[in-house]
């Protein structure tokens, strides 16, 4: 008697799999597999699968009626594994089903592929090896495994972080994962791969092999002709290039089944989410020319702020088909399925006003020569230009003054001491940048009212270094982590900050350096000093709180710079995660609020505004007098500022501004710093 591994019966039973149900469409795939005839059509095939099996397999016993099952194969169902049931979320169970279905072919015979695109904070990981798990251990076969070979590629700052969660989840013993951790030499490297390519049957010990994207393109040589079961792509985004040595090299390993986990699968443009789709269901939207024609023009026509009605009525429609061919093989959930298992999150959008002193330096570089050729076309280097900007934005100290900005040394506050006379005092003036000024204070506050931790992030790692200088002067404890740090020491640092009985109430981390999944639970406030030119890189950040294990209320801030460049920044990225929302999250109207910007917008300051942001949306919400919200938005959309409470600080402590949640921002309305908030309330 065929009997499944584990009892689909149980308590926790979770059936993947059941004969009963999905046994017609599972025979479709196999017949495939079996060099049986490939139809073009799935219905053809579907008829092709009634005539011939009765006939092929019919056996004396099921011609008296006696018997239903084909002897040889009598099919089981599949059920998770118990151990692993009891820990799943409902919605991760709903995201196993999925990973199964897409991944057997029981959605599409054709398709053996999908995008695992939930939020960061979800679970993708377990989700994804509750799958492999599975399909390596069983099949409708009874004894049998899907799949014998894993391949697990990812970042190489993530190859230690997927053993230990293979372990953490399955147990010490249930399986050793091959990681490559990069100690081995080249030649024993491509030894112990040979090894794993061959080994099949009991043989096949180590049947998961953990990869980093860089070791995969350098030795796919070597695994090229090896039959991978299933290969699972963390990160995934960084197959968004379709011309990509990487999306090269593992496209051309020999791989049944391709799971891509991004919790960030748009970023730019839909060329780059075509590379995606292509990659894990090959030839299903056709080839880049066709899916250009067909999807991609009309949708951006349709999306482009000057774009006729008839334009935007053809885009929807496109994006309209789009999503339902789409839609079968990509799973997206919000963190707002975590608002049922977590405290609420209240996350701000901070405009700070520039110190007079950084606003004098910012006007006296927008006012040079440099500045003004640039404009008229002439200057080659407007990167550079807008690093200074940035820099500047965060603290006048990150600049090289004078030789950044010659003919400055007019605009020295009084208190001024040039970076070469200050020797031991390297004390920080946070009145010199508004940004600094305001996290200086809410650090105070947390300090002395609270026993609230506080993680804080910068894209660059000279702002950490005022921010640790900053911490040191007021005898704070912290803890700072960049990309100089190795990995190993990484998750020592983290469990350090996380333990509650720790000194540490700063962590440092640098936001190049995250794209870990790094669990900062420890804290319940963050702080993103400045903004990313892609969305992708501040969600990344901004999730390292808010997620499984927060016990605390979470108050999220991220600081921009009134008026200045880090506006049209953030500007620029909501035009990007409308994109995204609109493709993945199906949000509907994410408004177009802007025309594509260009390099003379950039270097505007706009002096008198309290959000240059806000004056944007046009909205119809607040009263344009004094900017005071008089409507609430019927819905909060996580992905659309627009949507989100808007307060201004004018009125000081009378105004809306000091009733808001959080005591932090409450005291702010006693400055002049902060001009305005956008607030999003999670649940």
């Amino acid at each position: 008697m065929a009997r499944p591994l584990h009892d689909p019966t149980g308590e926790f039973a979770i059936v993947l799999f059941d004969p009963t149900i999905d046994n017609r469409q599972y025979d479709i795939p196999n017949k495939e597999e079996e060099g049986g005839p490939k139809e073009d059509e799935p219905e053809k095939s579907q008829e092709v699968v009634k005539i011939d099996r009765p006939v092929m397999h019919k056996s004396l016993a099921e011609i008296l009626g006696l018997k239903k099952v084909v002897e040889e194969r009598p099919q089981v169902p599949v059920v998770i594994d118990p151990r692993l049931a009891k820990v799943l979320r409902p919605h991760q169970v709903e995201g196993v089903k999925f990973l199964y279905r897409c991944t057997t072919g029981l959605i599409d015979p054709l398709a053996n592929g999908c995008i695992m695109a939930d939020e960061m904070g979800l679970g993708k990981t377990l989700q994804c090896i509750t799958l492999m798990w599975t399909l390596l251990k069983q099949s409708p076969d009874a004894g049998k495994g899907t799949i014998q070979k894993c391949v697990i590629a990812c970042p190489s700052s993530l190859v230690r972080n997927w053993a230990n969660e293979l372990v953490k989840w399955l147990g010490p013993d249930a399986i050793t994962p091959f990681a490559i951790d990069g100690k081995a030499t080249k030649e024993e490297l491509t030894m112990q791969l040979k090894q794993w390519c061959s080994a099949t049957g009991r043989a096949n010990v180590r049947p998961v092999l953990i990869v980093s994207y860089e070791t995969l393109r350098l030795y796919c040589d070597v695994l090229r002709d090896t039959p991978i079961g299933l290969m699972l792509c963390d990160e995934g985004h960084r197959l968004k290039n379709g011309d990509s040595q990487t999306f090269t090299a593992l496209n051309a390993l020999n791989v049944q089944k391709r799971v891509i986990l991004s919790g960030t699968p748009i970023q730019n443009d839909l060329s780059e989410y075509f590379a995606l789709l292509n990659f894990a269901n090959p030839n299903l939207l056709g080839s880049r020319a066709e899916f250009r024609k067909k999807y991609e023009l009309p949708i951006l026509r349709g999306r482009d702020a000057a774009g006729t009605d008839e334009q935007r009525k053809k885009g929807d429609e496109c994006l309209k088909e789009l999503l339902t061919l789409v839609n079968k093989f990509i799973i997206r959930r919000t963190n707002d399925i975590l608002s049922k298992y977590l405290p609420v999150k209240y996350e701000h959008v901070v405009f700070c006003n520039l110190a007079p002193y950084q606003k004098d330096l910012y006007n006296h570089f927008l006012q040079s020569p440099d500045i003004k050729s640039l404009l008229k076309g002439k200057g080659s280097q407007p990167l550079k230009a807008i690093g200074m900007l940035k820099k500047l934005c965060n603290h006048p100290d990150l600049l090289d003054l004078p030789n950044d900005l010659p003919g400055c040394e007019k605009y020295y506050p009084d208190d001024f001491v040039p970076k070469e006379a200050r020797g031991r005092d390297r004390d920080i003036k946070s009145h010199y940048s508004g940004k600094m000024l305001v996290l200086d204070r809410m650090l105070a506050s947390i300090r002395a009212n609270t026993n609230d931790k506080i993680v804080l992030i910068s894209n660059y790692t000279q702002t950490l270094d005022i921010f640790a200088a900053l911490c040191r002067s007021k005898n704070y404890g912290h803890l700072r982590l960049d990309g100089t740090m190795n990995v190993n020491k990484r998750q020592k640092l983290v469990d350090k900050f996380n333990d509650p009985e720790g000194s540490e109430f700063v962590f440092l981390l640098s936001s190049k350096a995250g794209g870990c999944g790094l669990n900062l639970i420890g804290a319940n406030r963050l702080v993103l000093f400045d903004p990313d030119w892609n969305p992708a890189a501040d969600q990344q950040a901004l999730a390292r709180v808010w997620r499984d294990g927060q016990k605390k209320d979470c108050f999220v801030y991220r600081f921009i710079s009134t008026g200045s460049i880090e506006e049209k920044i953030f500007q620029r990225q909501s035009h990007k995660q409308s994109l995204s929302s609109c493709v993945v999250d199906s949000a509907e109207d994410v408004e177009r609020h802007f025309t594509l910007d260009s390099l003379r917008e950039l270097f505007m300051y706009q002096a008198n505004t309290t959000s240059d942001t806000h004056d944007t949306f046009k909205c119809k919400r607040c009263r344009k007098e004094d900017g005071k919200q008089i409507l609430k938005a019927p819905a909060m959309l996580y992905g659309d500022t627009s949507s989100w409470n808007h307060f201004v600080n004018l009125e000081g402590e009378k105004g809306p501004l000091a009733k808001v949640q959080d005591v932090l921002l409450q005291d702010e309305t006693k400055h002049k710093e902060v001009s305005a908030v956008f607030q999003y309330i999670s649940h």
